[in-house]
């Protein structure tokens, strides 16, 4: 089990956000425009604990190297079931530089988007305030 995953499981924020490299890009499930930086990431990685519950992996891929893993989850938000999947590449420090999220299906999605929309303002001043 990698250490992010154990982190998110244990509900530790600081570990997830020291696992983060300082130059590392989050690309969203719901938005177009990854997001570069460990503080927005961060933030957003905050805010999806606000708004996802009973989330839970079940099931962990992972390369030879350990430098790429795919995290299977899955959660409710808004009422939906979700599904999906966090992608991480860690560089050649043991950070993550690369964080893609994917989600399922297009009804979750749309509950997501809903969801985290209503938290960015919140999320945004979480950044500029790291």
């Amino acid at each position: 089990m990698n250490s992010f995953r154990k982190a998110v499981e244990a509900g530790d924020l600081a570990a997830i956000e020291d696992l983060l490299a300082d130059d590392v890009v989050f690309t969203s499930p719901v938005v177009f425009k990854p997001y570069p930086g460990k503080a927005i990431t961060a933030a957003i990685l905050r805010g999806v604990t606000r708004v996802f519950t009973d989330f839970r992996y079940v099931r962990e891929i992972a390369d030879a190297g350990g430098r790429d893993h795919a995290l299977i989850f899955k959660a409710t938000v808004g009422g939906k079931e979700i599904e999906g999947c966090d992608f991480l590449h860690f560089d050649d420090d043991g950070r993550i530089d690369e964080l893609t999220v994917m989600v399922r299906p297009l009804s979750a999605a749309h509950a997501l988007a809903e969801a985290m929309g209503a938290q960015f303002e919140r999320i945004a001043q979480e950044a500029a305030d790291a």
